[in-house]
């Protein structure tokens, strides 16, 4: 078959399991277990690059694993959100407007990051360390909170998250530079992610 199928890119083949399924539980009525599934998502993005250079690769996995991250992350972060958005009651034509943006604005950051991710190797070997626009995967960690206080928000809450879903966007196509997190700043989101895991579950039973 081909591809490749070394351990190196399993997370980001789960990662982007879980977006499909996320994606499928939403349109299927059950939005709350589209954002659990978008913070599994997160995690497996979380590691997946960390994993990747545990075992010397060729340059066609290297350019292999850049492509596959980024469409595993324009579905899991670009498309799960605007759906979920969608199966919460952004169905207006305004909505959609604002849905098909924050996706698009998605798929910009991660080609434009792809190109310059190429460049920036062929010049050097380092890690990156300056991100330029908000990196897609932040949302793992921004919507789950919002949408665990849905209830609490009521009727409004689909304009609360189309609201947020436009700034996000921008966020992502605005040229700012915001410093690649550390591995205490790693584990500070990991700690919040967990967080944000085990309150959504229990507000999902209760």
């Amino acid at each position: 078959m081909i591809g490749f199928y070394n351990y190196t890119v399993v997370l980001t083949y789960a990662g982007f399991a879980c977006g499909c399924c996320g994606i499928y539980y939403a349109l299927s009525g059950h939005p709350g277990i589209g954002i659990i599934l978008l913070l599994l998502a997160g995690f497996c993005d979380m590691f997946d690059g960390k994993v990747a250079r545990t075992r010397e690769r060729t340059d066609a996995e290297k350019q292999f694993g850049i492509q596959i991250d980024s469409l595993s992350d324009l579905v899991c972060f670009g498309l799960l959100p605007a759906v979920i958005g969608y199966a919460c009651g952004l169905d207006r034509p305004l909505d959609l407007v604002i849905l098909v943006f924050f996706t698009l604005a998605a798929l910009i950051r991660l080609a434009y990051f792809n190109v310059t991710e190429d460049e920036r190797q062929k010049q050097t070997t380092e890690v990156r360390k300056v991100y330029e626009g908000l990196p897609v995967t932040s949302v793992a960690l921004i919507f789950p909170p919002l949408f665990s206080f849905r209830h609490d928000i009521g009727a409004m809450f689909p304009q609360v998250y189309g609201t947020l879903l436009l700034l996000v966007g921008l966020a992502f196509i605005t040229r700012f530079k915001i410093k690649k997190p550390g591995m205490r700043c790693m584990f500070a989101f990991i700690g919040i992610g967990a967080l944000e895991l085990a309150w959504l579950l229990y507000k999902t039973r209760s």
